[in-house]
């Protein structure tokens, strides 16, 4: 989960799945989401730094080089002042689906991700207005981007390790209860053995 969906940015409120309501309400929540635009119209943001933004804008204007450094900057908060401005980004808009900004530059290079973040930040520009005031996202600077970005890692660590855990104890109970079985399997064939003869 490296880009955040809007629902973590906007009201903590977590919406109950459909299938747990009354037909009527389900039909209501239905009707409301397609007036919204449907529930998986929801945005998938994530910040960059303004400053460096605009700086690879400009670079992709005047056709210079864009380099891994400049993404860097853009995309990774830690070398940034924490006063540094963030601004959020809606990666629906990027032109592919990428797991992180990693993956974005290995598969269209340094150029390619400026490009891709550049249009994110274009798309989010033209669907900001369509969200209500309080669920939109605001700009942030780099210490409290750096803040969620934790908190995000720190969410998922504890899932894989949940994860792990259950895996090992899966592991060792199937090979104990398999070789019992085994052992039991090959006696009664013995014995039937001896019988027949």
């Amino acid at each position: 989960g490296f880009w955040l969906k809007g629902a973590n940015l906007g009201s903590l409120a977590v919406p109950l799945p459909l299938a747990a309501k009354m037909p009527e309400e389900q039909k209501a929540a239905e009707a409301e989401a397609a007036a919204n635009g449907s529930a998986d119209d929801e945005g998938d943001y994530f910040y960059v730094c303004k400053k460096a933004l605009d700086t690879v804008r400009e670079k992709l204007k005047k056709g210079e080089e864009v380099t891994q450094a400049d993404v860097e900057v853009l995309a990774f908060p830690e070398g940034l002042a924490d006063t540094e401005l963030m601004v959020p980004v809606d990666m629906r808009g990027a032109g592919g689906d990428f797991e992180d900004v990693e993956q974005m530059v290995e598969k269209l290079g340094p150029k390619g991700a400026a490009e891709a973040f550049v249009k994110a930040a274009d798309h989010f520009e033209k669907t900001k207005d369509s969200l209500p005031e309080d669920e939109r996202p605001k700009p942030m600077t780099a210490t409290e981007w750096k803040a969620v970005l934790e908190e995000e890692d720190d969410m998922e660590g504890e899932e894989e390790e949940l994860l792990e855990g259950e895996e090992e104890e899966l592991g060792e109970d199937g090979e104990e209860e398999g070789g019992e079985e085994d052992k039991g399997a090959d006696e009664p064939a013995a014995k039937k053995a001896k019988t027949t003869e």
